[in-house]
């Protein structure tokens, strides 16, 4: 266990040369003259395409019945209040929620905060101090980092490291361990949107409950691809939102448990009362639409759509391994049942850049990590606390494979990705030998 507080410190000027720089070999390569539509994508984890059926639910809220959800005083009111309410109980029951515990937001990123500050920010809270995991999302860290600059208190937790089988995962007794008489809160989420490394909640749940202890679950990558049930991981607070699972951007949610004793947020936005007055603002009723029937969708196909990712990834990796020599894959294990999201694949490429092999690989879409720190010009910090090297962590990419991603796709990626790190290898070489 580790108590570490996060203090991030940005560095205007670096980021902009290396993103100037990275834009100048990206136009270098070609890189400007390939459109989307030939381009292979494979960065779902950052968002994914609106399935066209969660469009078409969608439509008729936009310039049919496009009333505001809080006019009471007409019918078109009333037609969007009972949207709203239809979504509502059919996303709550996918996770095993009521209606009622459900808070609607702009996204996972709101929910977090939301999650957190509310708790810390509600006057009558018991402690000052929040548990939480390195390898957590930004959305998580930078919320923590701005408590922890007042009177609060954070401890963040070390994953397992990157040589071992299950790499990323957190050990429950580490959390038991890291609780005090003062813990307010404990936030892990469920599935890494980098390394895909899936946690054991429901043990860290009955830790929590055990001790009194608030359980927050970031739960942005799990739900629609793992069975999430609120119950079951034995979770206060969950946060997840609809453009990672082929819905519309712009809308979220936050389960908020209702059952004796109920959890107090204190609101972060004030101005209308809406949600129960917890979250204030005209509810996107179009996004609330889509959110629920993409749900629908996914949980039509999940444990099929598991097994058909799942397939494909291992396929990439293989291929990837017989194509080009130096590897390694990031992460736990490929062949662990249940502890890796099916559609995760993240692994490195020795002697080169990751981003240089991003702009070169041009017919295929992938990142270097989440899209929420692009503009960051310091490597992962997931890949960081598993303890990979910098060199290492720089020369990564993560792909992440989806609904609309066909072998033929992952035939094109290896094809790309392998003959791109040749090519950029042998220009280092060159390089190298020039100077």
């Amino acid at each position: 266990m580790s108590t570490q507080t996060w203090t991030w410190h940005t560095k205007p000027i670096g980021v902009t040369f290396r993103l100037g720089f990275v834009i100048r070999l990206g136009h270098a390569l070609g890189y400007n003259r390939v459109m989307p539509a030939d381009v292979i994508y494979l960065d779902n984890h950052a968002t994914t395409r609106v399935d066209p059926r969660v469009v078409d639910a969608m439509l008729p809220y936009f310039t049919e019945q496009f009333g505001n959800p809080g006019s009471v005083s007409h019918a078109f009111g009333w037609e969007a209040r009972e949207a709203v309410d239809r979504a509502r109980e059919t996303i709550a029951a996918a996770i095993g929620a009521s209606a009622r515990e459900l808070v609607f937001t702009s996204g996972a990123t709101e929910s977090n905060n939301l999650a957190l500050r509310g708790v810390a920010e509600r006057a009558r809270r018991k402690g000052n101090h929040f548990v939480s995991v390195k390898t957590e999302h930004k959305s998580i860290l930078d919320p923590l980092d701005r408590l922890s600059r007042r009177d609060f208190a954070v401890t963040l937790l070390d994953p397992l490291p990157g040589d071992h089988p299950r790499a990323g995962w957190l050990d429950p007794a580490q959390v038991s361990a890291a609780i005090t008489d003062q813990t307010l809160l404990v936030s892990v989420m469920l599935a890494n949107n980098e390394i895909g490394v899936i946690q054991p909640l429901a043990e860290i749940g009955r830790i929590c409950h055990e001790r009194g202890v608030l359980l927050h679950c970031d739960a942005t990558q799990a739900v629609g691809k793992l069975p999430v049930d609120v119950t079951a991981l034995g979770v206060d607070l969950l946060s997840f939102t609809a453009h990672k699972i082929y819905g519309p951007k712009g809308i979220g949610a936050l389960y908020v448990r209702r059952s004796p004793p109920p959890v107090k947020l204190q609101p972060l936005i004030d101005g209308g009362g809406q949600e129960g007055g917890v979250r204030s603002g005209t509810l996107n009723v179009p996004g609330i639409v889509g959110f629920a029937r993409t749900v629908e969708l996914c949980l039509e196909t999940q444990a099929a759509e598991a097994v058909r990712l799942a397939g494909l990834r291992n396929r990439l990796y293989a291929g990837l391994l017989a194509a080009v020599s130096g590897v390694r894959l990031n992460g736990p294990a490929l062949d662990a049942e249940g502890l890796r999201l099916a559609g995760n694949l993240n692994c490195s490429f020795d002697e080169v850049d990751g981003e240089a092999l991003m702009m070169a690989i041009k017919t295929v879409a992938v990142s270097s990590g989440s899209a929420c720190t692009s503009a960051n010009p310091e490597p992962s910090h997931v890949l960081r606390a598993l303890g990979y090297s910098h060199e290492r962590t720089r020369a990564s990419l993560r792909f992440g494979l989806g609904r609309f991603t066909t072998p033929d796709h992952i035939d094109h990626a290896i094809a790309a990705v392998s003959a791109a790190v040749e090519k950029l290898r042998k220009l280092g070489g060159a390089v190298d030998r020039a100077s």
